[in-house]
């Protein structure tokens, strides 16, 4: 029987600096060397086995395509460390994948352990370089195997003999019980000497010390620690730990629509996706991955504020440019598959407000002050003020014409706000006066003209009819309070024209066949991170059982190892797009995190009927809108 691996049949190893992807059945079908945003080596999650694999199975399963997938999976402890069991008629083995952390060559290490009877396995590397285009040149040298191509030289080593078999390295060998054969991948520029020959238990125990010391820090301690350390470790393994960048998602072109085009590259960092993540990090007792973004920061934006991107390569690239790779047929056939991403020459006014906040929130949670920073915020500010009036592109990246999106503005509130507070702790040296001014002036405008006093709703943007899902951060934010009949009125509207029949949330409408407000055509999944939001503004209006019936709903939407990617179908029961993704984990955190602390505000005040978010000074006063469906106008 054929099948076609689901997007949720991925496990990711990484070493902080990289990432690979092992499908159930035992195959590696995505692997970027020596970087997240290098080229790949192994390429089949966007074509099939020839653009690139690596696949170690029993022999009875070694044709990919038919039954033969893993008995189970899960991650060893807190790690990323990934053990699979097969059981066949003759016995059982057992196999680790991970990557070690590392100073110098990446290595994918896979350890065959058998654990009873005997059972005949077979390894068979496929290596792809340039995104599945190149075949290399495969070779033994001094009875190791390489595979070279171009500037990249991958090397296999293990203890059984290996052959090259029609463009790949294959081994056939037989493991019993307590039996053990490792491979051992590495990379290194082809030109470069051979790397060192690996050890790999010694390389296992490093690599679980690794991940248990650093888990050890999490200071959540809620009822749902174990989704939460599992999101952590994901957002980790984004992390490109020599700079402090943050990844959106690990991988290219996993696809919003089967079938569709709606395929982007998220191998980058995105200020607004980094900013939430470190809120996530920060929020449970990680500061020195906001210390090393904020050096990240520093060096990406530079001196240059005016020319602020939305994002840069993961060491502060600014040349991302898109391209498409035709040779590669897509996942399930969704092209094309895209390299770069134009969306980094957008203007995205939110941006302002969420990187001024992750500042804000690294001030509060005792983030060593830096003269350097404050600077860069202060002229961060500066531009915005000079621009916060234009429309832009908004947070979903539209390929349509600019508007003025409403979570801009009320994120360039945020931004203002924020740096306000900085101020009046001392933390931050600007005069006060106009920025007051301007925070009531842009909280005003929101009122005006992006609030539909008829639907008692705000919009999408200004003059628009169509709602947005991240209108439902108007709370969270503290632009309005939770008990604000504008912002029970949104999320109620929001949950009516966005929703899903089992609660999930669509970012906002499209039209099929035709461009919608984003410039595209196409439909999407459910997005993710929306269905949190969802969760979170359930649960600060006051409904908190609907709150966390939604939110272990959005739990049980995670694959088998806990992780999520960017949308779900539905319909089709399957995860879609970028996997895993950053965004999905950091709101599972933030709600979890949230759901926790309200619930133990409710046990201790049962009557209380909405708990208020942190509120800033412009929301005591409550500036009117120009409508007056509100009793607070």
């Amino acid at each position: 029987m054929n099948r076609l691996p689901r997007i949720e049949q991925y496990g990711l190893i990484g070493d902080t600096q990289t990432s690979a992807h092992v499908c159930d059945d035992g195959s590696i079908d995505w692997l970027c060397l020596p970087r997240f945003d290098s080229s790949a080596v192994l390429a089949g999650l966007l074509g099939t086995p020839k653009h690139g694999s690596w696949r170690i199975a029993p022999a009875q399963s070694a044709d990919r395509f038919d039954e033969g997938v893993v008995a189970e999976r899960r991650y060893c402890g807190d790690s990323l460390v990934l053990e699979s069991v097969w059981r066949t008629p003759t016995g059982s083995v057992r196999v680790l994948d991970f990557m070690p952390p590392r100073d110098g060559a990446p290595q994918v290490i896979r350890m065959v352990e058998g654990v009873a009877g005997e059972v005949q396995m077979v390894s068979a590397l496929r290596p792809r370089p340039g995104y599945g285009s190149v075949s290399p040149w495969i070779h033994g040298v001094a009875g190791r195997m390489v595979a070279e191509a171009g500037a990249d030289a991958l090397w296999l080593d293990t203890s059984v003999p290996q052959v090259e078999k029609d463009g790949a390295i294959v081994s056939a060998f037989a493991v019993t019980a307590e039996q053990r054969v490792s491979f051992v991948l590495s990379w290194c520029p082809s030109h470069a000497a051979a790397p060192d020959l690996p050890d790999p238990q010694a390389a296992l125990a490093e690599t679980l010390a690794f991940w248990q010391d650093w888990t050890r820090e999490c200071s959540y301690d809620g009822p749902y620690r174990e989704p939460v350390v599992r999101s952590l470790i994901a957002l980790k393994a984004m992390t490109y730990g020599p700079s402090g960048g943050i990844v959106a998602a690990p991988t290219t072109s996993l696809p919003e629509e089967i079938g569709g085009g709606r395929n982007w590259d998220y191998r980058f960092t995105w200020l607004r996706d980094a900013s939430t993540t470190l809120a996530a990090l920060l929020g449970t007792g990680y500061r020195q991955e906001a210390q090393a973004w904020r050096r990240w920061l520093l060096r990406a934006v530079a001196g240059d504020p005016e020319n602020l991107q939305i994002m840069y390569g993961i060491t502060g690239e600014r040349d991302l440019r898109e391209r498409e790779l035709p040779w590669l047929p897509g996942f399930e056939g969704s092209a094309p598959v895209r390299v770069g991403n134009g969306a980094t020459e957008q203007l995205q006014l939110d941006v302002f407000g969420e990187v001024i906040e992750t500042l804000y929130l690294a001030h509060q949670k005792g983030v060593a002050r830096c003269a350097d920073t404050a600077v860069l915020h202060q002229r961060l500010v500066e531009h915005l003020v000079q621009r916060w009036q234009e429309p832009d592109e908004g947070i979903w990246e539209i390929r349509g014409a600019r508007r003025h999106f409403v979570h801009s503005k009320v994120m360039a509130w945020v931004a203002i706000d924020r740096t306000i507070r900085l101020v009046e702790a001392g933390a931050l040296t600007m005069e006060r006066g106009p920025l007051v001014e301007l925070r009531e002036t842009i909280h005003r405008e929101v009122c005006t003209k992006g609030f539909d006093p008829d639907r008692n709703t705000f919009t999408q943007s200004y003059g628009s009819t169509a709602l947005d899902a991240a209108t439902l951060l108007i709370p969270s934010t503290g632009f309005l309070p939770p008990d604000d009949p504008r912002v029970i009125g949104t999320v109620d509207a929001v949950r009516r024209e966005l929703g899903t029949p089992d609660g999930l949330v669509h970012r906002y409408p499209t039209i099929g066949d035709r461009p919608g407000v984003d410039g595209l055509k196409g439909d999407e999944g459910a997005f993710i991170l929306c269905s949190f939001w969802l969760v979170d503004a359930l649960a600060l209006t006051g409904r908190l059982d609907e709150a966390t019936g939604l939110f272990e709903r959005l739990l049980a939407l995670r694959n088998d190892l806990g992780l999520l990617a960017e949308e779900y179908d539905p319909v089709q029961g399957r995860q879609l797009g970028n996997f895993p993704q950053a965004f999905s984990h950091m709101g599972l955190i933030q709600s979890a995190r949230l759901l926790h602390r309200l619930s133990a505000q409710r046990f201790t005040a049962p009557g209380m009927a909405a708990v208020s978010a942190p509120r800033p000074p412009s929301c005591k006063s409550r500036p009117a809108c120009a409508n007056r469906t509100s009793q607070h106008a």
